[in-house]
């Protein structure tokens, strides 16, 4: 039977799919508008299928507050080319829609939901059909809260924070914490809320490079005072380049390769702890400030920390949770 331009547009606006491929599908179908569909969705899952291996490095990152809630999702394809194509975006932000009317608090509960009577997997699964990329959604994260202030990075659908503060009516303050977020990447509110394995692991490490540093130090003074120059040692390749060049001798170096490991073994055996502790501890408080959002300097003004800004707004005033998601590798 012939296909109609009427019914091709029909299935077009129903599916998003090109015009040719709707019209194929309706040829296959013999003109049955649902199972053309069905032919579309079964499409979408094969190219799903088919690059499922790919990876989904693209997309659009958006977030959206209502209330005393807020989101921040990101659908993920292939290319900056369809990332930016309206019916992806539309799509995204239906998604987001959905996720903020239902006020999800599990990617499950995302999973299950529908937009214009269609589950949003199979959404998505229909859209790669249409595109040719793998797609995935990704990044959820929602907050809760007295005022929820979200920014998405100069508006380009790829970088996305939400703020949380404890009172009402200091939106410009909360927008400047949201870029806050946006540029400096902070991994908690505050040195309390750290993970323990990750307070741990930064102990663990700074205390093995206080050690390091001390030890370095006490080896370097001791090729000085043997009239080395301790750049010209540093390494094996060093060490030999630079005897090459007529820098150093052989004697330099063999007395260089005995001071360094005597030094090194007597200085680590006479390490003093509660120094080392010391200096551990100022590596992981400056950890603390690097990389908490209260604890950071301001990015206005770096005299200050966000907690002492915020306070500086007003005394009461302070972020409570934040999120963060973006589709660059930082």
């Amino acid at each position: 039977m012939a296909i109609t331009i009427k019914e091709i547009n029909e299935l077009r606006k129903k599916t998003q799919a090109g015009l040719m491929d709707c019209k194929n599908a309706l040829n296959e179908a013999n003109g049955d508008m649902e199972a053309a569909m069905e032919i579309l969705r079964k499409k979408g899952q094969l190219v799903a299928a088919k690059r499922s291996d790919r990876e989904a490095a693209e997309g659009c990152v958006l977030a959206k507050v209502d209330g005393n809630y807020g989101a921040i999702i990101a659908l993920k394809c292939e290319t900056d080319f369809v990332a930016k194509n309206g019916d992806f975006v539309a799509l995204a932000t239906a998604i987001i829609d959905a996720i903020v009317a239902n006020k999800c608090k599990t990617m499950e509960e995302v999973k299950a939901l529908t937009i214009n009577g269609e589950n949003i997997l199979d959404a998505i699964t229909n859209r790669s059909g249409v595109t040719g990329e793998k797609m995935e959604l990704d990044g959820f994260n929602y907050v809760e809260g007295e005022d929820i202030i979200s920014y998405n990075h100069m508006n380009k659908n790829s970088l996305c924070t939400l703020v949380v503060l404890n009172k009402k009516g200091f939106e410009e303050a909360g927008k400047g914490v949201a870029m806050q977020v946006a540029a400096m990447s902070p991994i908690a509110l505050n040195a309390e809320s750290v993970p323990q394995n990750v307070k741990d692991e930064e102990m663990k490490n700074a205390i093995e490079k206080a050690k390091q540093n001390q030890i370095g130090k006490a080896v370097e003074n001791a090729l000085k005072k043997a009239g080395i120059n301790p750049a010209h040692v540093d390494s094996e390749e060093h060490m030999e380049s630079n005897q090459a060049k007529g820098w150093i001798t052989a004697e330099d170096v063999a007395k260089a390769k005995e001071i360094k490991a005597t030094v090194a073994a007597e200085a680590e055996a006479n390490l003093k702890e509660p120094m080392i502790q010391n200096i551990a501890n100022g590596m992981v408080n400056k950890f603390y400030k690097e990389s908490c959002l209260l604890e950071q300097a301001y990015i206005d003004d770096s005299k200050i920390s966000v907690a002492q800004y915020l306070k500086g707004v007003d005394k009461d005033l302070t972020v409570v949770d934040f999120k963060r998601f973006t589709l660059s590798a930082e």
